[in-house]
């Protein structure tokens, strides 16, 4: 049976070889054991279910939450050359009968469902007609009312498996699960005997960044200036701040779309659609959008706004660089991003006992925001995890090259005011007192008269709330919880007041961003976005980032390499390796490389002239040529490329900043109403602007105008 996994991995995937806890999850599924999976988001969870169900006999039903997840999970595996198939409220009735009619049938290896799907009797009586090997429930912690993303809809599923006549195989899966979560899933899906797996919370290749005491919105346009070529996620708290952000990015001219709960069903379908298919570069939404999201190329997620506990945060977060290529996660804090959370407890749960428990966990997420300690770390051990290293060289408390600054006198001060205070007063008050405030409550209470009034006053309210903080997160002050918690002295605070502790503060600074030369790489995505257009599916199910990287690094020229590249599997090679193949050949003619064999590796020499020329970029090369006089169609004869290539080239190089004469790449008697278009329709998406043009106009016609005037406003020229 481990053989047989392993050849489909490598036939149908492209890998050849598990990533951590894969193999023995496949196995124990195999074995016909009920199968409970703990591992993070971009961890392979699909793949440790899909498997199994290509050996076993019968069809394996999945049960998951979102539309969007199942549809993205089928075209994938259809992609692959795994037929399957999805059952959700988006399909018509004629669909949903000619998809269970092939399913009795036997044409399919996985079909999808929602879990609301099991309450339609109807559909029961289906399940019972089917040879059903495994029943997968994904996003299982939606089971529990204890997880952040309770479904009561979850709860159908152990009363429907008891209703059918055979028991099938159970496997549940989830990313973020805490010890009462862990219980309640086991509990409430009634798994026999499980075995359960825990394959480690941490994702190696996310960098977590929390940034406080910054302009929120400045450092949103500076970054998203800085990574304009990228995929990447913005989270915000409300709708009102994802309206205003979306709004600030458009008009600066960004590709860009929003999702939240305020947007009808088509507007939200719509915009995640864009998002999946690079039309969209940035989304800005609410915690509704996102979950099962299987976007792999997603490059960063910032929070724009705390969330209100570290499962919400790690699961969004973890949406960031699900092809384990190098990503970031950032928090963006600020002290008013804790009173919107404990707005929202309060307006949404009513029961005590919860509400407790989120207010706890709110107060562990605004320590992870104040810790000094290594984020991952932080991370990990609120999991559960031990034994954790001190540093892990990939988090802005590890990495930022931060100078640190010994706060032990503030600190003490602090204590001293909090001990003066009784110990029976929240962060605002004591900070008020500190800073020597005269407001009537500070006055009325006569704190006015305590020797600790006024000993800070060369802070702000602000930072001495920032410096309490710090000191919570770093164990020398507890804080109690609940709707209006009182700050308490540890006993690390009485060796700091004694002398035997010092305190210290990480100040960070800012770093510049390194240039990489991705010529390559941006060609395979230009012809991976084509082909992802006449196959009508998001890009990243060609072939995902990563191995669009390894293409560009390890230059395969024959299919024998290229199934070498992770994430290349037969299916996909016969499908599209050898417009990959023709892409990267014609690359190293024109750049001059030469691969060599060397034993059993390959190295890669580049032909330079005596004066040893550094190697120019395709798109400068092109452009270069352009500027010689040289036409398109003559550039891509002698540089055997496509036309479309060519002008995509000269297009990036305007957008990078390069001067470029717009005339050669428009039709002039298409100009004015190609502008008119988009004038009247928008530029986010070019389909809509090529139907109501004449047949002759090509995309990149559009794409050149678009620039063109872009380019124009940039520099303020009408």
């Amino acid at each position: 049976m481990q053989e047989i996994a392993k050849d489909i991995l490598k036939k149908y995937y492209g890998y050849s070889s598990f990533r951590k806890g894969q193999e023995q999850i496949i196995t124990s599924i195999l074995e016909g054991n009920d199968t409970f999976v703990i591992m993070p988001t971009g961890g392979g969870k699909s793949l440790c279910y899909q498997i199994p169900a290509m050996i076993l006999e019968g069809i394996t039903i999945v049960v998951s939450p979102l539309i969007s997840l199942m549809k993205d999970q089928v075209d994938t595996l259809n992609n692959l050359g795994i037929p399957a198939a999805c059952i959700n409220s988006s399909i018509s009735t004629k669909e949903v009968d000619n998809t269970i009619e092939k399913a009795r049938d036997g044409e399919y290896k996985l079909l999808y469902v929602a879990p609301e799907r099991l309450e339609v009797n109807s559909f029961i009586d289906l399940l019972n007609s089917l040879e059903i090997s495994q029943i997968a429930i994904d996003e299982a912690h939606c089971v529990s009312q204890w997880g952040h993303d309770f479904r009561t809809s979850y709860r159908v599923i152990a009363p429907v498996i008891n209703t059918l006549r055979k028991r099938p195989i159970i496997s549940a899966f989830t990313a973020t699960a805490t010890e009462n979560v862990k219980e309640d899933i086991i509990k409430l899906l009634t798994l026999k005997s499980p075995n359960t797996y825990v394959t480690g919370f941490d994702r190696k290749n996310l960098c977590f960044r929390v940034i406080k005491n910054e302009n929120k919105k400045d450092f949103i346009l500076k970054y998203v200036e800085d990574n304009n070529n990228t995929s990447g996620i913005i989270y915000a708290a409300t709708r009102k701040e994802v309206d205003n952000l979306y709004e600030l990015l458009k008009q600066k001219g960004y590709e860009i779309g929003k999702y939240h709960a305020g947007m009808n069903d088509s507007e939200r379908n719509e915009n995640q659609e864009k998002f999946l298919y690079d039309d969209y570069k940035i989304i800005v939404a609410t915690n509704a959008f996102g979950m099962g999201i299987d976007k792999s190329n997603v490059r960063y997620v910032i929070h724009y706004n705390m969330t209100k506990n570290m499962e919400a945060y790690y699961q969004e977060a973890g949406r960031a660089g699900r092809d384990e290529e190098p990503s970031e996660c950032i928090l963006l804090f600020s002290p008013r991003d804790v009173m919107i959370q404990k707005y929202l407890i309060e307006q949404t749960i009513l029961n005590p006992e919860r509400k407790y428990l989120e207010y706890k966990k709110l107060q562990e997420m605004v320590d992870y925001c104040h810790t000094s300690q290594c984020l991952r770390k932080y991370i990990l051990e609120y999991f559960g995890e031990n034994n954790i290293p001190d540093k892990c060289d990939n988090c802005s408390n590890c990495k930022d090259d931060s100078e640190l600054k010994d706060i032990t006198i503030e600190a003490q001060k602090i204590f001293s005011c909090i001990y003066r205070m009784n110990q029976r007063y929240g962060t605002s008050m004591i900070a008020d007192v500190l800073r020597g405030s005269k407001n009537k409550k500070v006055l009325n209470m006569k704190f006015d008269k305590l020797s600790t009034y006024g000993i800070i006053k060369d802070y702000t309210i602000k930072e001495i709330k920032d410096l309490i903080n710090v000191l919570i997160a770093d164990q020398y002050l507890m804080i109690t919880e609940g709707e209006y918690p009182v700050v308490k002295l540890r006993q690390k605070s009485i060796e700091v007041i004694k002398n035997k502790r010092k305190v210290m503060q990480k100040i960070s600074r800012r770093k510049e961003k390194v240039e990489i030369d991705n010529s390559l790489f941006d060609e395979l995505r230009i012809l991976r976005r084509e082909i992802a257009e006449r196959q009508k599916v998001p890009p990243y199910i060609i072939f995902a980032d990563s191995s669009l990287k390894e293409m560009s690094t390890l230059l395969p020229t024959n299919k024998e390499e290229m199934l070498h590249v992770k994430g290349v599997g037969e299916t996909k090679f016969e499908r599209y390796g050898e417009e990959f193949l023709k892409s990267i050949t014609n690359y190293m003619e024109q750049n001059n490389i030469i691969k060599k064999d060397k034993g059993q590796h390959n190295y890669i020499e580049e032909k330079q002239s005596s004066n040893k020329k550094e190697k120019i970029p395709s798109h400068i090369i092109s452009l270069n040529m352009y500027k010689e006089g040289m036409g398109l169609a003559k550039i891509a004869e002698s540089r055997e490329l496509k036309i479309a290539t060519v002008k995509d080239h000269i297009i990036k190089c305007a957008l990078e900043g390069y001067e470029v004469n717009f005339d050669g790449l428009i039709p002039e008697k298409y100009e004015n109403l190609i502008l008119e278009k988009i004038n009247e329709i928008g530029c986010e998406k070019l389909t809509p602007i090529k139907k109501e043009l004449p047949d002759e106009v090509e995309y990149n016609d559009i794409k050149a105008v678009i620039c063109k005037y872009k380019c124009l406003k940039s520099k303020n020229i009408s």
